[in-house]
C-alpha cells in the first residue's frame, strides 16, 4: 500500500522559466580575473601618449555638446578584439552586450557598431602612430631585438560578390539614381515610415553614393596604372579598392594583399600593411622602410620566400646571398 502512494506521488521540479524579466546586480570589477588579457590591455593603452585622439573632440566643458566615448575605450577594444581573432565592428558591438571581457572594458556601457567602424577608419594615422609606441616599448623591454624578421603575405578576399563588379557607364548610371534619391530624402511626403528608419534609410543611401563615387575613384587609377593593358576596367561596387587576385586554390576572386612583418624571437609583429598589389614582387622595400620608421633601426635580417627577393630589391638595397636578405 506504501508502494502504490509513493508512485502516484507528483514530484516537485524546479522548471525553467525563460518568460521572465529580471534584475541583476553586477560587480564590473569581477567579471574577469587580475590576471586577465583585457586588464592588461587596459593598462598598456593607458601608458600610451593619447593626446592626438583627444584633440579632435569637439565638445567640451565650456561651450557643451554631447559627451565622446573615451578614445582608450575604443582603442582597447579593438585591440583586445583583435587579440580574439574579432575584426568586426558588428561582431564587436555584439560582443559587448554578453562578453564579460568587453563588458569589463565597456564598464556595461553599449557601443554601437558605426562608432567602432568610424573610430578605425578616420583614426587610422592616430592608431598607426600608437602602434609604433607599443613597439618601441616592447623593443625597450627587450621582446623585439629585430635580429631576424620574417616576411609573408596572404590574400584576404573582400566582402563583395562578383556580381558587384561594373563597368564605368554602369557605376555612373548607379550612381546618378543614388543622388536622386538622397536628394528626395527631403521630401516628407517621399516614403511613410518612422524617424528612425527615415534616418536608418538615409544613412545607407549615403552610404552607397559614397561607395559609387569611390568606385569612379578607382577606376580612374587603373586607368593611370603603367601597367594598365586596356583603358577599360572594372571594379566593385560594394568594395571598390579591393583587386581581383590570384587564389591558393588556383582561383580568381577580389580581394586585398596583406603583408605581415614578424621579429622571430618572440613572434610579435613589427609590420603590417595592406596593399592592392596583386604580387609580393615589390612589398619587400616597403616592408623595410615601414620597420625603420616605427622602430629606428632595420632588421638584422629579412627573411621571405623567392617571390619577395626580386634581382631589383637586391640591386637597390646594395645585398648579396650572404648579406641581410634571405629567399626561401
Amino acid at each position: 500500500m506504501s508502494q502504490e502512494n509513493s508512485s502516484n506521488k507528483q514530484p516537485l521540479i524546479r522548471y525553467v522559466n525563460r518568460q521572465q524579466m529580471s534584475w541583476r546586480a553586477v560587480d564590473v570589477e569581477r567579471l574577469v580575473d587580475e590576471g586577465h588579457l583585457a586588464r592588461a590591455i587596459w593598462t598598456l593603452i593607458g601608458r600610451m601618449d593619447p593626446g592626438q585622439f583627444y584633440q579632435s573632440i569637439e565638445s567640451n566643458a565650456e561651450e557643451g555638446g554631447r559627451p565622446s566615448f573615451d578614445p582608450q575605450l575604443l582603442i582597447s577594444l579593438w585591440v583586445y578584439a583583435y587579440s580574439q581573432g574579432i575584426g568586426s565592428a558588428r561582431e564587436v558591438a555584439r560582443r559587448c552586450e554578453y562578453d564579460p571581457a568587453f563588458q569589463w572594458l565597456t564598464g556595461l556601457q553599449e557601443v554601437n557598431n558605426h562608432t567602432l567602424a568610424d573610430f578605425r577608419v578616420e583614426k587610422q594615422k592616430e592608431l598607426d602612430e600608437l602602434f609604433r609606441q607599443v613597439l618601441a616599448a616592447l623593443s625597450k623591454e627587450g621582446l623585439i631585438t629585430l635580429d631576424q624578421v620574417m616576411q609573408d603575405g596572404t590574400k584576404i578576399r573582400a566582402q563583395a560578390s562578383p556580381r558587384s563588379v561594373h563597368w564605368e557607364n554602369q557605376i555612373q548610371t548607379h550612381l546618378e539614381r543614388a543622388r536622386r534619391r538622397v536628394a528626395e530624402m527631403g521630401d516628407p511626403q517621399s516614403e511613410e515610415a518612422s524617424p528612425r528608419e527615415k534616418q536608418s534609410r538615409a544613412r545607407a543611401r549615403r552610404e552607397r553614393q559614397e561607395r559609387l563615387e569611390k568606385s569612379l575613384e578607382e577606376l580612374e587609377k587603373l586607368r593611370t596604372l603603367k601597367a594598365a593593358r586596356s583603358p577599360h576596367k572594372r571594379v566593385s561596387i560594394t568594395d571598390p579598392e579591393a583587386r581581383i587576385m590570384k587564389q591558393p586554390d588556383g582561383g580568381l576572386a577580389l580581394s586585398y594583399n596583406a603583408q605581415l612583418s614578424t621579429d622571430a624571437s618572440h613572434g610579435l609583429i613589427v609590420g603590417v600593411r595592406v596593399t592592392q598589389a596583386a604580387s609580393d614582387w615589390e612589398q619587400l622595400s616597403p616592408a623595410l622602410e615601414q620597420i625603420g620608421q616605427r622602430l629606428q633601426q632595420p632588421p638584422k635580417q629579412i627573411v621571405a620566400d623567392a617571390g619577395y627577393t626580386t634581382r631589383g630589391f637586391l640591386r637597390k638595397e646594395g645585398m648579396g646571398p650572404s648579406k641581410s636578405a634571405q629567399g626561401i
